[in-house]
């Protein structure tokens, strides 16, 4: 994974950046446009350089200003798929990825029927670009920078121009890329349900540096940045295991440190490793463990941290199962029912609100399947 500290100035927008994601998988990088994602991962593909600092990947030196190091781009072993696939027009399908495989300087064991094969390529490969859906253009340009047989692939906001059902149909594909080629990916978007479903880490750009990084769930969970998370957004990540399932309902039981949570049914076997997003708008906090709810979910948990803000609202974050819940409630509430760091608390939450991905492999590499 990258390990970045650099400077970079483009007119009046400049660049701090200071970042070291040790662990593979996935990264993304979030923030709002304009931000400066982008510009990382030029700057990562050296498309733009730096004025200061150095770029690291997977422990090799690609930018050293001090050194003297400028390493060029075809020389830097690294895929770039951009928001539009830029695919040779004139070239069908398989010539696009042959392209891919001839400049690769050295072999990492990614096959082409292999790519074919995990991009759902097979049936396109006969055809031209401009014969292609939006989705499919993007899953030819993935499998063109895999057959590079890069250290590092960098996806920069690849289902920005798609529509919804687009965005639906190559996700899955996303999914798998690095549990099945074990390249580490650098993930760029202004989504944020694009980066619960894919991301192991999580860095938040903001105004030209690293606002924060870490697991996903940590980052997520973080109350001192929601404004940059957004406040519909705003929520948390849990980690969790598929228990079993109630056929007679078409409930499904996840389980995370010691607490069991009903969501509707998925389609996984138990033992599966199954993300979970919670908005803190779907929360509801309770100082005795309430009934007659329809809320299947009365989660026992205690208050970790506490923002009251100076309108209608507070922010609070509730260890549950030793993950980090978040709530948002009126300042009434939160006097009323005297809440105060440290108070045990009942968070309630709708299983029907509960949002959830089946994941491949989980953020220490562990296969689900």
């Amino acid at each position: 994974m990258p390990q970045l500290d650099f400077r970079l100035k483009q007119g009046t927008f400049a660049l701090d950046v200071k970042l070291d994601a040790a662990t593979g998988g996935v990264l993304a990088l979030f923030g709002r446009s304009g931000a400066g994602k982008t510009t990382i991962v030029r700057a990562i593909a050296g498309l733009v350089r730096p004025t200061a600092g150095t770029i690291k990947i997977a422990g090799r030196t690609l930018f050293d200003a001090a050194a003297g190091i400028d390493v060029p781009t075809t020389q830097r072993r690294i895929g770039y798929v951009f928001q539009d696939a830029r695919l040779f027009p004139h070239l069908r399908v398989a010539a696009n990825l042959r392209y891919g495989q001839a400049r690769a300087g050295s072999s990492k064991g990614i096959e082409f029927d292999a790519v074919v094969d995990l991009l759902g390529l097979r049936d396109l490969l006969a055809r031209h670009p401009f014969g292609l859906s939006g989705g499919e253009r993007q899953r030819v340009a993935i499998g063109r920078a895999l057959l590079a047989q890069p250290d590092i692939l960098l996806l920069d906001e690849p289902l920005a121009s798609l529509d919804a059902p687009r965005k639906a149909e190559l996700l899955p594909y996303l999914e798998a890329l690095h549990a099945r080629t074990n390249v580490p990916i650098v993930y760029v978007s202004h989504a944020l349900d694009e980066v619960v479903r894919l991301a192991d880490t999580l860095a938040i750009v903001d105004g030209g540096r690293i606002a924060a990084c870490g697991g996903l769930a940590d980052v997520m969970s973080r109350l001192d940045l929601r404004p940059l998370v957004g406040r519909f957004e705003a929520g948390a990540a849990i980690d969790t295991t598929l228990l079993r399932h109630d056929a007679a309902y078409a409930l499904s039981y996840l389980a995370f440190g010691g607490t069991e949570m009903a969501v509707p049914q998925i389609d996984a076997e138990p033992g599966a490793f199954v993300r979970v997003r919670i908005r803190a708008r779907d929360v509801l906090l309770a100082t005795q463990r309430p009934e007659g709810l329809s809320a299947r979910n009365v989660l026992a948990g205690h208050i970790v941290d506490l923002i009251p803000e100076t309108g209608a609202y507070a922010e609070l974050a509730v260890v549950v199962g030793g993950q980090r819940l978040v709530a948002r409630i009126t300042r009434a509430a939160l006097d009323a029912l005297d809440l105060a760091l440290g108070s045990p608390v009942f968070a309630v939450v709708k299983a029907v609100a509960v949002e959830r991905i089946v994941r491949r492999r989980d953020s220490s590499g562990r296969n689900a399947e």
